[in-house]
Formats: C-alpha cells, sequence, structure tokens
C-alpha cells in the first residue's frame, strides 16, 4: 500500500506541477506558494486514506465531513462568483494567474463580502477535514504547513491585487477578514 501511495503522490503532484507551470516559474506569485499548499494537502490525504470511512460515527469523523462540506461549499461558491461577477479576462496579463482568477472587477458581494479568499479558505478547511479523518503528529505538521502556505499564497495575492485594483482593493481588505468571516 505505500508503494501506491508514493506512486499516487509522484502522478498527482506531475499533475499539480503541470498545471501550476506558470506559478512554479514565477516564485513571486501566489500560485507558487498554492502549488506547496496542495502538496500538504495531498501528502496528508494519502497520509489519512486508510482511515476515511473508519468509524463514521465518532466525533472526529463527524468534524472532518462537516470542514470537508464546508469545504466543498466555499470552492463552488467562490468560483461562481469569480466567474459570475468577476468577468474573467482571457487578456489580463498577469501569466501565473489560472483562467478565472483574471478577474476584471472586484468581487466584494456574496461569500466575498466577508472574506478575501474563500478558495484558499476552502483549501484550509479541506486541510483541517482530512486531518480529522486520523489525528497524528505528521498529520498535524501537514496541516500547519498547508495553512502556512496558504497565508503565504493569500499575502502575496493581495498584494497582485491591491497593484491591479488599486485603493479599492485596499478599502475590501479593511471591511473584510481573510478567511474565516468576523474572525481572520
Amino acid at each position: 500500500m505505500t508503494l501506491l501511495k508514493v506512486a499516487l503522490f509522484v502522478l498527482v503532484t506531475i499533475i499539480l506541477a503541470y498545471l501550476s507551470r506558470a506559478s512554479l516559474r514565477a516564485p513571486h506569485s501566489h500560485g507558487f506558494y498554492r502549488f506547496f499548499a496542495w502538496e500538504a494537502i495531498l501528502a496528508l490525504v494519502l497520509l489519512n486514506i486508510d482511515r476515511w470511512f473508519l468509524d463514521p460515527f465518532s466525533w472526529r469523523q463527524i468534524l472532518s465531513w462537516c470542514l470537508l462540506l464546508v469545504s466543498l461549499y466555499l470552492v463552488i461558491e467562490g468560483v461562481r462568483l469569480l466567474r459570475q461577477i468577476g468577468r474573467p479576462d482571457p487578456g489580463r496579463a498577469d501569466a501565473p494567474l489560472v483562467g478565472f482568477e483574471k478577474t476584471s472587477t472586484l468581487v466584494t458581494v456574496g461569500l466575498y463580502r466577508y472574506i478575501r479568499h474563500p478558495l484558499y479558505s476552502s483549501l484550509l478547511f479541506l486541510a483541517a477535514g482530512v486531518f480529522f479523518k486520523d489525528p497524528s503528529w505528521p498529520g498535524g505538521l501537514l496541516a500547519l504547513a498547508a495553512g502556512l502556505f496558504l497565508l503565504l499564497t493569500a499575502r502575496i495575492e493581495e498584494d497582485e491585487n491591491i497593484r491591479f485594483f488599486g485603493a479599492a482593493y485596499q478599502e475590501y481588505m479593511r471591511r473584510s477578514k481573510m478567511f474565516i468571516p468576523f474572525l481572520l
């Protein structure tokens, strides 16, 4: 089973590296650090995959599934709002950005009214949900690494957004939280 997990890690890493190739060539872009957050979450998933459905009614499994559902909601709604209201512009010159990230309009409604980074928040909830499948020291370190890489990702993206959207983004930062409404 360990060999299969290593093979899966390598295969998915190759796919993520391909999808992130523009960001990986731009170490000062937010996508560079997001790649490493994905890697930590991938390692965490593979670490805990054997325990995914064991003891389904334990407190940790119930908490895990709740966190995973929040993660799913955040990513679906966040992408929907970026596409619908952000009006992605494929001609936007920011090469490392993925298509739906190339917004031409600042999104400050829905989830974005309360948090600036629902997609990264989704990854934080994903990491926490996967961690609670089988809490351990290695899993905790991987979840912490994912969180730190996501914090770096968000901070760098905020600098990019200030350059693109200017004072409007700075004002938006003052009235919203980074990841969790009313808290963080």
